[in-house]
């Protein structure tokens, strides 16, 4: 069995188990619920009539993304710009699907 759950503006394919990273978001320790978009068990593919559906997690804990480089550059008029970024995302273990 396996679901796709919406975090933020992202959705994921997860199953009991599985470890994913989502935007910064609670404390370690803590449990919460993801917003169910579909589930599939075996053959039966559920995607209506999921508002009493929810996957569990436990949060795990805190990283960061690989470092993304911004660069600007005009031609000719001295203009040289350098930026990094690394997204602060959160570890969570799925620990129950329910319908």
């Amino acid at each position: 069995m396996y679901a796709v759950v919406r975090s933020g503006s992202k959705q994921q394919k997860v199953a009991v188990g599985d470890v994913i990273e989502i935007d910064a978001m609670a404390a370690t320790g803590d449990t919460m619920t993801l917003p169910v978009v579909m589930v599939v068990d075996g053959d039966k593919v559920t995607a209506t009539g999921l508002d009493k559906a929810s996957v569990t997690v436990e949060v795990t804990g805190r990283t960061k993304g690989p470092k993304i480089i911004i660069q600007k550059y005009k031609n000719k008029t001295g203009y040289k710009k350098r930026q990094g970024h690394r997204q602060k995302y959160t570890q969570v273990k799925v620990t129950d699907i329910s319908l």
